[in-house]
């Protein structure tokens, strides 16, 4: 039978990614498409479905109930995939109410809306229907120089972004546990590719570079994350939709960790030999490093591998080219990203900070 995903924040970079891999890979499902439309949420990413009939744009926030049991009622929801979220670690540290306000109550009003939508009886709910929460590796805290989050590693968020998702989590636990309600959680590593808002660091240091402007690296730059090609990540979740045993949470990763320095230092030689021979490393500056900065990131795959039968199919080497090209041919949505509009948002939200 013909399956209905209900995607929030799809606007916006993974949800976008993921909304554009669902149709091409499947051509009878359709899409009911949340999005606030924020600073981050942008619908040049779908324009390329914007006369989909399987595509069906909402603007609406996920904190607002009444909106959201209203798209519950229209549409016969049988996934919801929430994106949805506050997500940038600085921002988080100006301004933590926002994150709970997106982040841990927005998923609760989700949760609460899905479960009268889908309840038949007492600890029962309509029969293949599910809720999957997309979290991130950040709620583990910080690793040293060895190991590797799994699943059963302890939450220890240290930023009020990262303590937003977990609180998320738990709250989506809580459901299972409490109500039996069919949820899973994955938790991924940081991801890049196509869509990405230039507050992130590749798509960052991708426009500074080509305006010669100076790069900003917090600390030493060694700083160690786990890179994962966002479109690996969609089969990820979309493999998790389909046979993720219920209650289970599935940690993605994409077995690439990389210093910050070296992502920066490989963006620079891409556009030197591509693009303008003139740039150089002289473009990196130093600054005082984040506040909690998490030292560390890396992710054990081994259950979604053995379970589900994914692995992250894109080798850095390859993905930041592909990621880098994409930037490059796409110069127009860079420019409409930054412009004035999304400064005004951003000054009424934060500030000049």
């Amino acid at each position: 039978m013909k399956k209905t995903y209900l995607v929030t924040g799809g606007a916006g970079f993974i949800g976008s990614n993921f909304i554009h891999y669902m149709l091409q890979k499947y051509q009878d499902i359709s899409i009911i498409n949340v999005d606030k439309l924020t600073y981050a949420g942008n619908m040049e990413n779908l324009a390329e479905f914007e006369n989909d009939p399987r595509h069906c744009f909402v603007h609406a926030d996920i904190c607002d109930k009444d909106a959201m049991k209203k798209v519950m009622a229209e549409h016969n929801i049988d996934y919801i995939v929430n994106f949805a979220a506050e997500s940038h670690v600085d921002r988080s540290i100006s301004n933590p109410e926002i994150f709970v306000q997106t982040n841990v109550l927005g998923t609760v009003s989700l949760l609460n809306c899905a479960k009268q939508a889908w309840q038949t009886g007492e600890d029962t709910f309509k029969e293949g229907v599910k809720y999957l929460q997309v979290s991130t590796d950040e709620v583990y805290g910080s690793l040293g120089a060895e190991g590797y989050f799994e699943e059963t590693t302890p939450i220890c968020p240290h930023s009020p972004y990262s303590s937003s998702k977990a609180s998320a989590d738990l709250f989506v636990k809580a459901y299972f546990d409490t109500y039996k309600f069919p949820v899973n959680i994955t938790r991924c590593s940081n991801n890049y590719g196509p869509f990405q808002f230039p507050e992130k660091l590749i798509p960052l240091i991708m426009n500074n570079t080509l305006q010669h402007k100076e790069l900003p690296v917090y600390g030493d730059g060694m700083q160690v994350r786990d890179w994962l090609f966002v479109e690996d990540h969609c089969k990820a979740i979309d493999m998790v939709l389909n046979n993720g045993r219920l209650g289970e949470v599935y940690n993605i990763g994409g077995h690439n960790e990389r210093p910050n320095i070296f992502i920066v230092k490989t963006i620079i030689e891409y556009i030197r030999q591509n693009v303008d021979s003139s740039v150089s490393e002289d473009l990196i500056h130093h600054v005082t490093d984040r506040k909690g900065h998490d030292r560390r990131y890396g992710i054990d795959p081994a259950k979604i591998k053995a379970e589900l039968g994914w692995f992250p199919e894109t080798p850095f080497e390859v993905g930041i080219k592909k990621t880098l090209k994409w930037y490059l041919d796409h110069k127009d949505w860079m420019a409409h990203v930054t412009s004035g509009s999304y400064q005004e948002y951003y000054k009424k939200m934060y500030g000049d900070q």
